[in-house]
């Protein structure tokens, strides 16, 4: 996740943490901003991996002359 995103994510936390809401839903707004988190890192990796594995197999492709 970029630098932007994570502090983002710090500054909605602690801005949760700070307000006047009760606990129990502090604590279920924290624990989705923690899921959205995860899986935000978790689509940046697999769209790196898919880029990485793409340039890798577009060669063969054309030279089997599917591309």
């Amino acid at each position: 996740m970029s630098k932007d995103k994570a502090e983002h994510v710090e500054k909605l936390t602690k801005a949760i943490e700070n307000s006047d809401i009760p606990e129990e839903k502090k604590s279920l707004a924290v624990q989705k901003i923690e899921e959205w988190y995860a899986q935000d890192q978790g689509m940046e990796l697999l769209s790196a991996q898919l880029n990485k594995i793409a340039a890798e197999i577009e060669p063969i492709l054309k030279e089997i002359g599917l591309l």
